[in-house]
């Protein structure tokens, strides 16, 4: 079901990705139907919170029914873009690259890695699971004969704002921005920051708070 609003709160948004994880392993467990009081218990979120926000989307459940499992699953889905397909490049082929080339969800997710670049002589030639590291100068011309949809930036900070004006450049239209650094970016661009400390930090406020009771 396509949405009805012209703009769904980012807050919305961030939230999809959660109830289509969950919703995947109620599948697996052999889960058809499930009310939005069952899915909140589940969840964490509020029976209301859940339903307002798939409100947004136009609603997805029956009064009485509740929601099915499998459509449910599908729908979000194709609002989060995931039957696309989209192609991805990682620039930098250290230890964050690495992880992002072997995590196996990039693929059950429909993304697929590419490419992979770097700068360093040492790695550049090299091959992570079977894609082999190739050097940074060749960027635009490999934009040029494939079709990328997602540029990972997982390099130093000193290199990566003149690294995204160069895809931009190039054509892209996605950066998974894993430096710590924020970029500006055209309207036409997207971009998600990752701080994987800033989820850290949350949980030392968590554990804060609990010791504090």
């Amino acid at each position: 079901m396509k949405s009805e609003q012209n703009e769904v709160p980012m807050v919305v948004i961030k939230r999809l990705p959660r109830y289509y994880r969950y919703l995947g392993e109620l599948m697996k467990q052999g889960v058809n139907r499930i009310s939005s009081a069952a899915l909140s218990e589940k969840m964490g979120v509020t029976a209301s919170q859940i339903r307002q926000d798939f409100n947004c989307f136009g609603g997805f459940g029956q009064q009485g029914y509740g929601y099915n499992v499998p459509n449910l699953y599908a729908e979000i889905g194709e609002i989060l873009g995931l039957n696309h397909g989209y192609s991805l490049i990682i620039i930098g082929a250290g230890n964050m690259g690495h992880a992002l080339v072997n995590y196996a969800n990039l693929e059950k997710r429909g993304f697929k890695v590419i490419g992979i670049f770097d700068n360093d002589a040492k790695k550049i030639g090299t091959t992570i699971k079977g894609i082999v590291v190739s050097d940074i100068s060749k960027l635009e011309d490999f934009c040029k004969q494939n079709i990328v949809d997602i540029a990972a930036l997982s390099l130093p900070r000193s290199e990566v704002r003149d690294i995204a004006k160069r895809l931009i450049s190039a054509g892209i239209k996605g950066l998974w921005n894993f430096s710590y650094t924020e970029i500006a970016v055209p309207d036409d661009v997207a971009i998600e920051n990752v701080h994987l400390s800033d989820s850290l930090m949350t949980l030392s406020y968590k554990i804060t708070k609990i010791n504090e009771n």
